[in-house]
């Protein structure tokens, strides 16, 4: 398969149009774009975080895993891995990540 248009304009172009590909539930073609655009700039955690979204949407599970576990101190970060490793039947390592998740989302329990 032809990869420039996946790979093709700036950074700022790439990111919408992996947006685009994300809100029309195309996660794959959304992955693709993001993958590379996740390299250029591995700092920004707004791709990466995107990138383990449509990972997580087109069960490549392990991926999403890999990706959120470089930006887990983020809430919604950690929320998606508990919530990943909880879907690949691994509730005792989602547990943990699960509660934290609440915590900084402001949810304590009164246990």
């Amino acid at each position: 398969m032809d990869t420039i248009y996946y790979d093709h304009g700036t950074p700022t172009e790439r990111w919408e149009r992996a947006g685009m590909f994300f809100d029309a539930k195309d996660y794959a073609a959304a992955a693709r774009v993001l993958g590379t655009l996740v390299e250029e700039v591995p700092e920004q955690t707004g791709p990466r975080l995107l990138l383990a979204r449509a990972y997580y949407h087109s069960a490549q599970l392990r991926r999403a895993e890999a990706e959120l576990r470089v930006i887990v101190v983020e809430h919604y970060a950690r929320l998606m891995l508990g919530r990943t490793l909880q879907r690949q039947g691994r509730d005792d390592e989602a547990r943990p990540h699960l509660r934290i998740a609440a915590a900084l989302g402001g949810e304590f329990d009164d246990a």
